[in-house]
């Protein structure tokens, strides 16, 4: 099993990572996503950059990944909190890669440091 998941994280590779500032109905499918990344953000969704979108409480995202050979949709809910979003005017806001590791362990990524409860899981 291991094997399946690390597998599956080499072919995730994003060129870029970007957050949709404004929160997104989840319900929103593959192709709705990539519509709006092409239409609404006016960038390529097939260039390998990840595009995370959030729903309106902040309890769960989606991973949206396309590149010349597919795409990938990705979900992830946190067990208890919520995600830390940006409050921007932008519409997109672009992550490192390690900001998105954060992000995804339902960590502050805009502070990079690890909280108490984190640390003694680590």
């Amino acid at each position: 099993m291991a094997r399946i998941a690390s597998a599956g994280a080499a072919l995730m590779r994003a060129s870029r990572w970007f957050m949709a500032v404004a929160p997104v109905d989840l319900r929103c499918g593959m192709d709705r996503l990539l519509t709006m990344v092409q239409s609404a953000f006016g960038r390529d969704a097939f260039d390998g950059s990840a595009y995370v979108f959030r729903n309106r409480s902040g309890t769960r995202i989606k991973l949206l990944l396309g590149d010349a050979t597919g795409v990938w949709l990705c979900v992830r809910r946190l067990q208890s909190g919520s995600f830390v979003w940006p409050r921007e005017d932008d519409e997109l806001c672009e992550l490192s890669a390690e900001q998105f590791e954060w992000l995804c362990a339902g960590v502050d990524w805009r502070r990079l440091s690890v909280p108490k409860t984190l640390a003694k899981m680590l």
